[in-house]
């Protein structure tokens, strides 16, 4: 059987539920589809807010043959395909096709590149969807062939609506009587996502005898049993990626990669992946091996580069690279410690002789003055102070034992030999 929310899908314009602003009566982009002058646009919303369902509802209304891709799994030998398929549908004074494209920001530039002569010549009408910001995520000249429509979290009112139609309507549910007795619990697990809501609610309604009242501690028991049967971007996710990172933290590959293969199988984002491995590089890593920042960045670049599935390659070297170098986290300390010491002494005096003096008067206030120039000394070095009188003898980074740490400290040690750092 299929899903409560693949079976409760609207067909048409009027059973779509929610973003009014867009297709409700007048508005700009029911104009669009009830006058036949479709062009190419980009749905840009949070998961579950109807993307793909109104692309399948301009698709059936104006009776257009419709090409889908999903931008995770297809490349750039996918699109000349489907190519190829939409020129085939068209004859004479036939509609354009339109081609879907689900998650259209996981295409990188070249896979982006090969869409645009087939907007430009009118080939097919694109119609993307994102859950993504697109003037990061998608490239300018694709951009200036398409229009942007922002899709809103369903509100209360919409879900409400959902869910009593769910109940209502569907062939199963109304089978069973169904009552909502309380919904905040309902709506805040929802969290604006109709695909959320009706996965609930056949959670709910799937464990339940005939009648059922819905309340909050029952919306609540349930979900705690069954988090992973709907919620990937809820707590079971970031329970996952703490997993990831305190793996690589605790210098643990194969846990690291265990973690890493989940959320991949999980639909998570490679670009958030991605970041959270430039995070640990610098957090967990830092200076005990500095060229984990530059593997983890050259990741980050890659993955936008080479795309899906390829990408996983990638972020699995980085991965094991991480887990298995030597970690220090002096920097983070070092940064927090000198945030705390701002917090505590406020807007301190920048010492008279580190000051700039571009103009005479200060010249004569005494900007700059005293000021040693250390490429001028031995060993590109000269004693003098730094911080303002107050905090002047403060240790704020206190290197960890690693080799390249020990590295510097003993370079530091040698240069200011008198103990005068401490």
């Amino acid at each position: 059987m299929q899903p409560l929310a693949e079976r409760l899908r609207p067909k048409n314009i009027n059973e779509y539920v929610g973003q009014e602003h867009l297709v409700g009566e007048n508005a700009i982009l029911r104009k669009v589809i009830e006058s036949n002058n479709l062009h190419s646009f980009i749905l840009w919303g949070p998961p579950g807010v109807g993307k793909t369902t109104l692309a399948k509802i301009i698709a059936n209304g104006q009776e257009r043959p419709f090409f889908t891709l999903n931008a995770v799994t297809a490349g750039v030998k996918d699109v000349r395909e489907i190519i190829e398929k939409a020129k085939k549908t068209q004859f004479f004074n036939s509609l354009a096709p339109i081609l879907f494209i689900d998650e259209i920001h996981r295409f990188n530039k070249s896979q982006q590149d090969s869409l645009l002569n087939a907007i430009e010549n009118g080939t097919f009408i694109l119609i993307g969807a994102t859950t993504e910001n697109p003037s990061f995520e998608i490239i300018t000249p694709l951009l200036s062939r398409c229009q942007i429509y922002v899709l809103k979290p369903l509100d209360k009112d919409d879900l409400l609506k959902l869910a009593t139609k769910a109940i209502s309507t569907d062939s199963e549910l109304k089978k069973r009587n169904i009552s909502i007795e309380e919904n905040e619990a309902l709506l805040r697990y929802s969290g604006g996502d109709a695909r959320k809501l009706l996965n609930i609610l056949e959670i709910i309604c799937s464990e339940s005898s005939n009648d059922i009242k819905i309340t909050n501690d029952l919306v609540t028991k349930r979900l705690q049993q069954n988090i992973s049967e709907y919620d990937k971007n809820g707590e079971k996710h970031y329970d996952i990626v703490s997993a990831f990172i305190k793996s690589i933290r605790g210098s643990d590959p194969n846990a690291a990669i265990y973690w890493l293969a989940r959320m991949i199988e999980g639909g998570e984002d490679p670009k958030f992946i991605a970041r959270r491995l430039v995070i640990s590089a610098s957090e967990d890593i830092g200076l005990a091996n500095p060229n984990a920042l530059l593997i983890a960045n050259a990741c980050f670049d890659a993955l936008q580069k080479i795309g899906w599935p390829e990408g996983r390659i990638i972020l699995a070297e980085a991965t094991i690279y991480l887990a298995a170098s030597q970690k220090s986290n002096s920097a983070y300390l070092a940064i927090n410690n000198a945030i705390d010491i701002v917090k505590e002494t406020g807007d301190l005096s920048v010492p008279l002789h580190l000051r700039n003096a571009p103009t005479k008067l200060m010249q004569e206030l005494g900007y700059g003055k005293n000021y040693k120039y250390a490429h001028n000394y031995k060993n590109h070095f000269v004693k003098q102070d730094f911080l303002p009188e107050q905090i002047k003898d403060k240790t704020i980074w206190c290197p960890q034992g690693n080799p390249q740490e020990k590295k510097l400290s003993d370079w530091l040690d040698f240069l200011w030999n008198d103990n005068s750092r401490k």
